[in-house]
């Protein structure tokens, strides 16, 4: 009989902190264990109790994992409506205030048995592998995909510092190289890696289509279905198209004479959005964060998102899921919406107008059953497994037995040995607290502290040490 394939998929955040690598791989690791011919592991991030305060919302803390993971198998069931069928193991995290990202402590790796070690899937690539230490991903798993979310170098570009973004786009390329057999970039707008292909295998949450399903009955029956104009949300920070939405409505506002627009969201840069927003002379409201699926937002018609940070914007696919019409810009991040006739894309200012005033003075065209289902994690699902060829069986690429084999077997061991060279490297640049701390890993993270241990069962920090 044929093994069975086990997938085992690590990510970089988890809920209630709702970001895309906590919300996306959980429904790819859901979808993915549909198939009861295939295994499903998701790995999480476990924080202390500490951490917990600075990342989830509403004071939300978890005592032990199996309450953390219940939290998450119950939020996951109440949107799929059907009782999930994989995994869910922990490993050791540390949130970093100043990078507002959680970094694996350890070596994560070892979170998987080697005995049940096949697929791994590896959320962010980079991220998971910048400071990682320890085992070789490519030598404990059969076949590694890396699955790119964040484009890091648009972040630090904004920021002016060419130096920071020469050094990361070039660790970036090495880490993904070391580590990663493929990978999946989301889009075009991400750094192009070696091994790399593009393709959006993201959906959307089923509740968004439902919401999509009830509003195209009231269009084709001849009713009203949208009562409220424009809005935005996301996460509350400059870099997530606050300041290009409010550079827009600020450079046209007469020509965008009536409209008004409601912001939506939470983040550090919250007071001085809500500043901003007050010196226009359209009225711009600035709402608290409030979860897209809510039924505050099933009545606006327009959604407007300036962004050119996000790989695929999540809240996008999500507006157009629903039904509404989707301003947007012509960005690579955007390709994949630009089959629906509800996305309208802009190149600058006037077509941003022009596409906004069109926007709202007519109604959406509802989604046919080939669109909903493109929008959908079935698709998604099925994207994701042409896309790594695991729909084939997930076999790795032998190198091929040309008729000059000597030439190409020299080339291949020569390749395979300058990678392992890099690796050992890495490893051992990776294994020193001072060289962590020139590259911006948070102290103490190379290995779980005593509290990490015992909350995660693992072996005192001693006896780790010795048997490593």
């Amino acid at each position: 009989m044929a093994r069975k394939q086990h997938i085992t998929i690590y990510t970089t955040a988890s809920l209630p902190w709702m970001t895309g690598t906590a919300v996306n791989p959980l429904f790819r690791a859901c979808y993915l264990a549909t198939d009861r011919e295939r295994k499903v592991t998701l790995v999480l991030p476990w924080l202390s109790q500490k951490d917990q305060g600075h990342v989830y919302p509403d004071n939300i803390k978890f005592k032990s994992v199996s309450e953390h993971e219940a939290y998450v198998r119950k939020w996951l069931e109440d949107r799929t409506r059907f009782v999930s069928q994989f995994d869910i193991r922990f490993y050791p995290g540390r949130f970093s205030i100043e990078k507002r990202s959680i970094l694996p402590v350890g070596d994560i790796a070892e979170v998987i048995p080697d005995e049940e070690a096949d697929i791994a899937v590896l959320e962010e690539p980079e991220h998971l592998t910048w400071y990682h230490h320890g085992t070789r991903w490519k030598i404990k798993f059969r076949l590694v995909i890396g699955v790119v979310h964040t484009n890091y170098l648009e972040y630090v570009r904004r920021e002016k510092n060419a130096v920071e973004a020469f050094l990361l786009k070039h660790i970036n390329s090495w880490v993904t190289g070391i580590y990663c057999h493929k990978v999946i970039r989301l889009s075009a707008a991400t750094q192009d890696l070696s091994q790399s292909v593009i393709c959006n295998v993201h959906g959307v949450n089923p509740k968004f289509l439902d919401i999509g399903k009830k509003k195209k009955e009231l269009l084709e029956n001849g009713k009203p279905a949208f009562f409220k104009g424009a809005y935005y949300i996301g996460k509350m920070i400059w870099n997530k198209g606050y300041k290009e939405l409010l550079k827009l409505l600020r450079n046209n506002q007469k020509q965008l004479d009536g409209l008004e627009v409601d912001l939506y969201g939470n983040g550090e840069d919250a007071s001085e959005v809500k500043e901003a927003a007050k010196k226009l002379e359209l009225p711009v409201r600035v709402h608290r964060g409030c979860d897209h699926a809510d039924p505050l937002f099933h009545d606006y018609k327009v959604f407007l998102n300036p962004s050119t940070t996000d790989v695929v914007c999540t809240t996008t696919a999500e507006a157009l899921a629903m039904g509404k019409i989707v301003v947007c810009a012509n960005h690579p991040s955007n390709e994949f919406f630009k089959q629906f006739p509800n996305c309208r894309m802009y190149d600058d200012s006037e077509g941003f107008v022009a596409a906004t005033r069109k926007a709202l003075s007519e109604e959406p065209a509802p989604l046919t059953d080939a669109q909903r289902h493109e929008l959908s994690w079935e698709a998604a699902t099925e994207r994701f497994l042409t896309a790594t060829q695991l729909d084939q069986g997930g076999a790795l690429r032998k190198p091929s037995i040309l008729s000059s084999k000597s030439l190409a077997s020299l080339s291949f061991n020569m390749e395979r040995s300058l990678e392992e060279t890099s690796a050992s490297i890495h490893n051992a640049v990776s294994g020193s607290e001072l060289t962590r701390r020139v590259f911006g890993a948070i102290p103490g993270t190379l290995y779980p502290d005593e509290e990490l241990r015992r909350e995660l069962g693992l072996p005192h920090l001693e006896r780790q040490r010795s048997i490593a």
